[in-house]
């Protein structure tokens, strides 16, 4: 991209390059801070009460994951087996039932119902398939909602 943009505006070519390697610094950096708190995770696994934008992700790390829905199906509840079978992935101990932002958390709420302990918290990665014209405008960046879900998946792993 930033090459393209260089084309069109040779003048400030230099501000383009700078920007990209700084950009491209601050994603190597999130990567490895990704990389480093799933490496040193108590727990090797996320359970998702939602659907799962975040296979690649799980892919990309080596995360295991279980999840009401692969990728991002329209469906909108899961059936008896799957909340059963997301119930007793949660007994393994995992002490959190991820979602997707503005989910209304009732696959989650049906998982946790279904444990034991009916302990675990339920947390949302953000999939930025939601962003609105107003959060743009007032800065949110993808670096910013990257870092927010490594926080929120740090404390499902921990």
């Amino acid at each position: 991209i930033e090459k393209a943009i260089e084309q069109l505006d040779s003048d400030n070519a230099k501000v383009y390059q700078n920007n990209a390697e700084n950009y491209i610094k601050k994603l190597d950096t999130l990567d490895k801070q990704y990389a480093n708190t799933i490496q040193n995770a108590k727990y090797k696994a996320i359970l998702f009460g939602d659907r799962f934008p975040f296979r690649y992700m799980a892919d990309d790390y080596d995360l295991k994951y279980y999840a009401a829905f692969a990728g991002c199906s329209a469906e909108t509840m899961a059936g008896f087996e799957t909340v059963t079978f997301l119930a007793k992935k949660a007994e393994l101990r995992l002490p959190v039932i991820l979602t997707i932002e503005n989910s209304d958390g009732r696959i989650a709420e049906a998982v946790k119902s279904n444990t034991t302990k009916k302990n675990q918290k339920i947390l949302a990665m953000n999939s930025l398939q939601s962003v609105t014209k107003e959060q743009i405008a007032d800065g949110i960046t993808y670096l910013q909602v990257m870092q927010e879900n490594l926080s929120v998946l740090s404390e499902a792993l921990n």
